[in-house]
Parts: C-alpha cells; sequence; structure tokens
C-alpha cells in the first residue's frame, strides 16, 4: 500500500507540472482561422504563445513530432457526468442551493478515457430529477490530480441545471405525490421560484437602503435564483419537447433571463427560429432518440438545422463511453445535414465553449489561449481518425504510443489495491436518467406484477 501511495504522489507531480513544448509541422486545424498546413505551435507556461512556420524554441522545449498529423483544439463537452457520483439531488424540485462542485471525484477513470478520445474540458451535471436542480461545474481534464479542486476551470462562469417534461414529473408527482405532476405544474415551478427570488431580492435591498430594519434570513437556494436573475449564471436546461422548449422562453422572457442552453432539444428542430431569435443555444445529440416516450420524435439533422438557422449548436455526449466518440459524432452531420468541416468541427469545439462562457479560453487554436490541443492519425472528421496525444495546459496527458495499455483501466494495475476504481456502473448511472431510471424500473416491474395479477384473476 506504501508503494501504491508514493507512486501515485510522483505521478500526480509529474502529470501536472506546467510544461513549454513545440508541436512541429502539423496541419493545424484551428477551427476559427482555417487550416494551417506544416504549422508549429509554440507552447509556453501552459498557453499558445505562437503559431507559424519554423519556430525555434528555447532550450528544454518538449519537442512533438506532428508530421503527416492533425492538430485540433482540445474537444469540450457540455453535458457530461463524469467525475461525478451519486449526485441526483431529487428530494425537492428545486435544489438551487447544492453545487456538483462540492463532490467532484478526481479517481474517476472515466477521465482518462475521455483524453483518450481528445476531450479536454467537459461540463460535469447531476441528473434531471428537479425542475430547478443544483450548480454544475465546468472542470478540466487534469487526470492524474488528487486534489479535487485541481479540475476546476479557473474563470469558468457559474452554470446550472434546470429540467423539462417527464424526469420532473415522474420523481415528484407520481413520486412524492407533490407539484409538479404535469407539464403545466413544471412551468408553475419555475414562475414560483423566480418570483419568490425577487421578492427575497427586494427584501435585502430594502435592508441594505435602511427601508427594512432587520435583515431577511440567509437562503443559499434564493441567492442562487437571485443570482440567475441577475445574469450571473447560465441556465443548462434537460428538454425534449418544442412545447416545453417554447415555454421555458417564455418563462425567461417574463422575468428578463437572457442565459440559457437548452440541453439535448432533440425538437429543437422545430423552433429553430424561435430558439435563434431568443439567444439561447442548443446542444444535441447526433442521432438519440426513441429511448423513452417524450423523444419518440426527433431526426439525424436537428443540428444541421439549428445551425442553419443561427442557433448556436455542440454535440454533446451525456454518456462516459460516448464521451470519447465526439469527433465521431460530429461528423455525422456531414451525413445528415451536409456542414462543413468548419461547421462540424464547432460542434465539438468553439460552440460548446461559447455556451459554457469560456470561449475566450478554450475551443478554437489561437495565441494566448490554454494549449488545450489533440494531435490526430488521419483528419478528425474521418471514420478511421485516432488521437494520438491530449495535451491539457500544455501537458500531454494521453500518449497513445507512450502510455500503458493497462492505464485505462487503472493508474497502476500491478499493485495489490487499486488506485482509480471503476465502479461498473449500470447504463443510465452516469447520465440525466441517474435516479429516474430507478423510477422506470420500479413502474415498469409494477406493471408487469398487475398483468400477472389479472392475467391470474380472468383464470
Amino acid at each position: 500500500m506504501k508503494s501504491n501511495v508514493i507512486y501515485l504522489l510522483l505521478f500526480c507531480s509529474s502529470m501536472m507540472t506546467a510544461q513549454n513544448a513545440i508541436i512541429r509541422n502539423a496541419t493545424v486545424l484551428t477551427v476559427t482561422k482555417g487550416i494551417l498546413p506544416k504549422t508549429d505551435i509554440l507552447i509556453t507556461g501552459g498557453k499558445i504563445a505562437r503559431i507559424g512556420g519554423s519556430i525555434t524554441p528555447l532550450p528544454g522545449y518538449q519537442v512533438i513530432d506532428a508530421t503527416d498529423k492533425y492538430v485540433l483544439p482540445g474537444i469540450i463537452d457540455a453535458h457530461s457526468h463524469i467525475g461525478l457520483d451519486v449526485v441526483n439531488e431529487a428530494t425537492n424540485p428545486v435544489t438551487a442551493e447544492v453545487n456538483v462542485g462540492d463532490a467532484l471525484d478526481p479517481m474517476d477513470i472515466a477521465i482518462y478515457r475521455a483524453l483518450a478520445g481528445g476531450v479536454t474540458v467537459s461540463h460535469a451535471m447531476h441528473g434531471s430529477a428537479n425542475a430547478i436542480g443544483g450548480q454544475c461545474e465546468t472542470i478540466k481534464h487534469r487526470y492524474g490530480a488528487v486534489n479535487p479542486d485541481q479540475l476546476r476551470m479557473e474563470g469558468a462562469p457559474r452554470t446550472i441545471k434546470f429540467a423539462l417534461g417527464e424526469n420532473p414529473i415522474r420523481v415528484h408527482g407520481e413520486g412524492n405525490k407533490i407539484i409538479p405532476n404535469t407539464r403545466m405544474g413544471v412551468e408553475q415551478v419555475f414562475r414560483e421560484a423566480f418570483r419568490q427570488a425577487q421578492i427575497y431580492q427586494k427584501d435585502w435591498d430594502d435592508f441594505k437602503k435602511g427601508v427594512r430594519k432587520k435583515a431577511p434570513e440567509y437562503s443559499l437556494r434564493m441567492e442562487t435564483l437571485s443570482d440567475i436573475l441577475k445574469g450571473n449564471i447560465i441556465i443548462h436546461c434537460h428538454s425534449y419537447r418544442a412545447d416545453e422548449i417554447l415555454m421555458l422562453m417564455r418563462v425567461l422572457q417574463d422575468f428578463n433571463i437572457k442565459k440559457v442552453c437548452f440541453q439535448h432539444v432533440n425538437e429543437g428542430f422545430k423552433v429553430a427560429p424561435e430558439l435563434a431569435r431568443f439567444g439561447a443555444t442548443a446542444s444535441v445529440f447526433a442521432d438519440w432518440w426513441a429511448y423513452k416516450f417524450e423523444v419518440y420524435y426527433s431526426t439525424a439533422y436537428n443540428a444541421a438545422i439549428l445551425t442553419r438557422n443561427g442557433v448556436t449548436t455542440s454535440i454533446n455526449s451525456d454518456s462516459e463511453e460516448l464521451i470519447r466518440h465526439l469527433y465521431h459524432e460530429a461528423a455525422k452531420t456531414q451525413r445528415y445535414g451536409d456542414l462543413s468541416d468548419e461547421e462540424a468541427l464547432a460542434l465539438i469545439t468553439i460552440n460548446p465553449a461559447k455556451q459554457l462562457g469560456i470561449d475566450d479560453k478554450v475551443g478554437s487554436i489561437e495565441v494566448g489561449k490554454d494549449a488545450d490541443l489533440v494531435i490526430f492519425e488521419g483528419h478528425p472528421l474521418s471514420v478511421y481518425a485516432i488521437p494520438q496525444k491530449t495535451i491539457v495546459d500544455g501537458v500531454v496527458l494521453f500518449d497513445i504510443d507512450k502510455d500503458r495499455a493497462d492505464m485505462r483501466l487503472d493508474v497502476q494495475p500491478g499493485d495489490k489495491y487499486p488506485t482509480f476504481i471503476d465502479s461498473g456502473r449500470e447504463m443510465y448511472d452516469h447520465s440525466c436518467m441517474e435516479g429516474v431510471s430507478e423510477l422506470l424500473m420500479e413502474e415498469s416491474y409494477a406493471r408487469y406484477l398487475r398483468y400477472k395479477l389479472g392475467a391470474g384473476h380472468q383464470h
């Protein structure tokens, strides 16, 4: 056990030390400034310092040969659940006081597997049990860190999870017999929560002005909701149906809230002009639907239709497995929608960066941005593309040639006791259905029993 601890400390120290490096002779896919053939990228102090040809590095710089390879900005997943476990606080339809950033798990092996797919940043979210959930966390995939705070992305804006439709209805209305039990009830949860936040905000303003003598009772829930009203927190809302998407935009308009990204938004193509007019963004699946009743109707052309209507669109994973294949998911928009290379690559780089408010730091290859990069063998939109190296803050954290094959199972698999643990989660345990899936199974079993009892009674 002692050797295990020593190895882990050495591993973390070496992996997280900032490096200076130069990537040589690559085809650079900047995403925002075109394609640069036979180009070098100079990395100094974890930032992109220079982009051009025949750059001479200072002594001590690591040299990475990328001849005949492609360099892409680090892929960003706007909807992920990796680095988290058991974080669906399904005890109230409004739980704005909780924060997944308080429960980050740097030991999650899914972080390394995401790096193997070129993903350097993800938006860590809890599930969709509540109409208004807790705050989320934008994380850098600094695999090897043991301090959860090292995963947090510095300067990333605050975000919060909302949910529409079946999930909050099932958990609270059907499960606990409280509002919301209908789609109408979900709307009223939003309106009442924002109304209470307005009252809370006014009470504090009156106290500060001396109009009110006694300070109002402090509430972290109300503080968070007030910050949404002030525009300090970006809403990311689990959604499927067009009617509910329109409903939430009407609610937000009534309370003068402008910052919202609709997640999944499977029927977004039906209301694409309305989304664009509102200024909402959309983070979609490439071709997932029909896995439950309210999401039977969608199309693989969704991302392309939204893009063509001027909606800033990304493709997300919602899965610790699919996160490794986001470049493949982006490529599907060329089969379904005929997007250009730049448009397709934007879906997994600069667009999710915009949705998370971090596009000044990541999402494209530009001088001054974080050195979060992926080196590909083959064009990233090719079915044959394979990430070779993934770099976070100038540090190579995945190397297909140098990493031991069993690193994807454990950091030190030879030791008696495992360092990183894969908990063997089931299909829904790492997605928006966490916590909700158990209710689905219970309902299905209850229906089965009713059927069996009914059939027995008939006989």
